[in-house]
């Protein structure tokens, strides 16, 4: 009976040691087979196709322009720097549009035959311009890219100086851009950029009871530098 009783017992060791030793294999089976599926099949993060930047920006503009019937005069124009923000959409990799926000202030001197006239007057100007820009993507972290579009201007805050009135006329205009990211990280850059608008806007002034017209031509060129961040 003793006996019997300790064949049954080594039966049931023998059966729990099997059931143990095959719950490890069958175990072990599944983790390779999750870790063979993984690395086959590795989970990529595409980025956002939105993107801003923050810059500060230097506004030189050109020193020309005119006043209509007064031969030989000449405007010149005060520079600026000013914080710029912009916001990129990408419809491909290579493929986005910008649009650039940022205001800035000009000062309006005479110059030739009326520079007697010194500060003619004081504007703000709200440019924002829409480009469409080719990225190049194959260089790595260094990504340069060029840009063309359109702006509007808008002349607001005009107050005359030397003259008696001063009115400058919001205008359509067309910018070229060029420029570079340095990315640091999937999100996180450093942004180098230029761009060059061209702007002519007309303008009324009165000058000793004189109504008069003309030109002014700013044609400035922005010169940015700050961060970028991809969303």
């Amino acid at each position: 009976m003793t006996k019997k009783r300790m064949g049954v017992a080594r039966e049931v060791a023998a059966a729990v040691v099997l059931i143990v030793v095959g719950q490890q294999a069958v175990a072990a089976d599944l983790a390779q087979a999750a870790s063979g599926s993984q690395a086959a099949a590795p989970v990529t993060e595409w980025p956002s196709p939105w993107q801003v930047r923050l810059r500060a920006l230097g506004v030189i503009t050109e020193d020309s322009g005119y006043v209509n019937a007064v031969p030989g005069s000449g405007l010149s124009y005060s520079n600026t720097l000013t914080p710029e923000l912009d916001i990129s959409y990408f419809f491909t990799d290579n493929i986005a549009t910008e649009l650039i926000l940022g205001t800035t202030y000009a000062n309006i001197n005479g110059q030739g035959t009326i520079g007697g006239l010194g500060k003619v007057g004081n504007v703000w100007l709200l440019p924002p311009t829409l480009t469409l820009q080719y990225h190049f993507t194959n260089l790595g972290a260094f990504k340069p890219y060029i840009g063309a579009g359109v702006n509007y201007a808008i002349f607001y805050n005009q107050d005359a100086g030397s003259a008696d009135a001063l009115k400058v006329k919001n205008t359509f205009g067309t910018a070229l851009q060029v420029g570079f990211d340095y990315m640091v990280d999937q999100h996180w850059g450093v942004n180098f950029d230029v761009k060059k608008l061209f702007l002519k806007p007309d303008f009324d002034v009165t000058v000793d009871g004189a109504k008069l017209t003309g030109k002014a031509v700013l044609d400035p060129w922005l010169i940015g530098a700050g961060v970028t961040y991809r969303f």
